[in-house]
């Protein structure tokens, strides 16, 4: 033995003979990772439902009892408009409401409803029974505006009751600062979009009011606040924005009232990799020469890549990458692409060891539409020549990634800029049914009315709409209170990005890759330290969240030293934002309920009957 020793330590080759086995190190890797071989190290969180098993959220809607009254007008444009807006907030959040046109119909009685939201700035929509509306909350009852309210003879008669002492002109809200006490994320100011002056500049009772938003910082014109008034209450909403980017806000607003007040949510955060794996483009790039000093192909593979790696390993995400087989312009069904397999396999590999997931993003980079499609000079795609092109060109797609990675299974479909026409719809969903999730987008935008504009829905097969909220490294104002609302909306972020962006000036490329990074990374450290129990998952995890939250109906009942909240159609999991604004939570039996700022709380429900001890 010692013999042997002796002549180990004599080899004269040592060093050669390291760097052979780090070298066969490295090729084993390599192997591996260019052989197909699969290897996931995560469970699934949570798995698709059954199609048996499905709910779907209007389905679940129509079932609660309607305790809530909202009166609106189709004669009012603002109050129309609104009522679009509530229509989504209130059947996501689960309100049984009873919605009244006081175009056709008069206000009913009041006697069953616990609130009331008046969906109005002019209050002589109301008329009369404004008086009597106030006098019900006086005895108990709780009443919601949620639009900045004009100043007339009928506001006039009940300033004082919503605890204001006086009012001017109005001003312009440019930011809006949230007291960090009450909405997820807050403790700070979130520019506004497209500000103009939306809100009256009001002075308040501090006897009777309690303020949660102001303009521009904490010193700022009242925006949010609540009033007490006998032994009912008011909230009042002072910004003037009704429009998809300000749900939180509402959501948040309306949880103010009751002893304890909860709504369901989906509890999860999503990355996506658009057009990835793809082929990468060849040659250079102005902003990456200039930076980095490398081609566009070494840039993706040793700089972009292995800092979304970094961040992966930073904040738990777990990417779900879309594959694209080639960028031609072909339309006719044909599919002469010869990609980089090599490519693919190194890139997908590596996402999938990250516990990652691939969805389909197309053939080609052409969206699922025909003839019939107008993309308004704003695109110059092609339309498919038929629909047989069309499921051909997909069905090669298929065919591609099942050969590359034969064991994974792929079900999320996002098309390319966001475009998908009925017909390319109904063609995935009846030739193609192991796509089951479908992802458009949030957010509207005015120039581009005809994309894939999605609510967080269910259809009656299981399929899912999951939309995007917001995209790219350089996030802008828009993007960013978006972001902030369904934090506290829905309680989720859905974020998707391309390799390209650090090419595109249009998204941020003059800034370079460094500081795209760096802001990516800020938005990131703030959304993981406002919720750091946000789960992350895979798009297909984040579609089996969905499917649950729209079926979920909960009925709530508050004693005085108790809350019991039954959840039908409850199957393994459902998420709850709770705001307990009169009582404190001790014990939870049936669930797991963790504070998130303030008296406001995230509650985990792992029965279908969830009980808390008041305090």
């Amino acid at each position: 033995m010692g013999k042997l020793k002796a002549k180990i330590e004599n080899f004269r080759f040592k060093g050669t003979l390291m760097i052979a086995l780090v070298f066969a190190l490295i090729a084993a890797i390599l192997f591996v990772e260019l052989s197909g071989v699969q290897v996931n190290f995560t469970q699934k969180q949570l798995d698709l439902l059954p199609k048996e098993q499905v709910v779907t959220k209007t389905a679940a809607y129509n079932a609660l009892k309607q305790e809530t009254l909202l009166l609106y007008s189709t004669a009012d444009k603002a109050s129309s408009d609104a009522y679009g807006q509530f229509e989504v907030i209130l059947s996501d959040m689960k309100w049984g409401t009873k919605a009244v046109n006081l175009a056709k119909t008069a206000i009913p009685s009041l006697a069953n409803y616990k609130v009331v939201i008046i969906l109005f700035s002019d209050l002589s929509y109301v008329g009369d029974r404004i008086i009597d509306i106030c006098r019900w909350v006086q005895e108990g009852g709780n009443v919601y505006f949620p639009l900045t309210i004009d100043q007339n003879a009928y506001s006039s008669a009940i300033e004082n009751k919503l605890g204001i002492e006086a009012s001017y002109e109005y001003t312009l809200v440019d930011h809006i600062y949230v007291d960090g006490d009450f909405m997820v994320g807050g403790g700070k100011a979130f520019a506004v979009p497209d500000a103009y002056e939306s809100a009256r500049t009001i002075q308040l009772s501090p006897k009777t009011t309690k303020v949660y938003a102001r303009e521009g910082d904490e010193q700022g014109v009242p925006l949010i606040w609540e009033a007490s008034y006998g032994k009912g209450k008011f909230v009042v909403n002072n910004f003037g924005m009704c429009d998809k980017a300000y749900r939180g806000f509402f959501a948040a607003s309306l949880s103010l009232f009751g002893e304890v007040s909860l709504y369901p949510v989906i509890n999860g955060s999503t990355f996506y990799l658009d057009d990835f794996p793809s082929q990468i483009p060849s040659g250079n790039s102005t902003y990456i020469t200039r930076d980095f000093g490398t081609t566009i192909r070494d840039f993706y593979i040793n700089i972009w890549w292995p800092d979304m790696m970094n961040l992966s390993d930073k904040y738990g995400l777990k990417y779900t990458g879309l594959a694209i087989e080639c960028y031609d312009d072909a339309v006719d069904g044909t599919t002469d692409a010869q990609p980089d397999t090599g490519t693919f396999l190194n890139f997908g590999n590596m996402l999938l060891r990250k516990g990652g997931e691939l969805g389909y993003h197309g053939y080609n980079h052409q969206p699922l539409a025909l003839g019939n499609k107008d993309y308004k000079d704003i695109y110059d795609y092609k339309t498919w020549q038929n629909m047989a092109a069309m499921e051909k060109a997909f069905q090669h797609l298929v065919d591609f990634c099942d050969e590359l990675f034969p064991d994974v299974k792929m079900a999320v479909y996002v098309p390319p800029s966001n475009l998908l026409a009925e017909e390319g719809r109904q063609m995935l969903l009846q030739e193609f049914p192991q796509v089951t999730t479908l992802s458009g987008i949030y957010l509207p935008d005015d120039a581009l009315d005809f994309a894939l504009l999605q609510e967080y829905e269910v259809d009656e097969n299981g399929v899912v709409d999951q939309p995007r909220i917001i995209s790219g490294c350089d996030i802008d104002d828009f993007m960013t209170m978006g972001a902030f609302s369904e934090l506290n909306m829905h309680y989720v972020n859905n974020h998707f990005t391309h390799p390209d962006d650090s090419l595109d000036p249009e998204r941020g490329a003059e800034l370079g890759w460094k500081e795209l990074k760096n802001r990516f990374d800020s938005y990131l450290s703030w959304l993981y330290t406002s919720a750091p129990n946000l789960r992350n998952f895979t798009g297909t995890e984040f579609s089996a969240a969905v499917q649950r939250f729209a079926a979920v109906t909960p009925e709530m009942q508050v004693q005085d030293h108790e809350m019991v909240l039954r959840i039908d159609n409850f199957y393994d999991d459902a998420q709850f934002l709770v705001r307990f604004n009169e009582k404190e939570p001790g014990t939870v039996t049936g669930g797991k309920l963790t504070r998130l700022t303030g008296d406001l709380y995230l509650l985990e429900a792992d029965r279908d009957t969830v009980t808390v001890r008041l305090k």
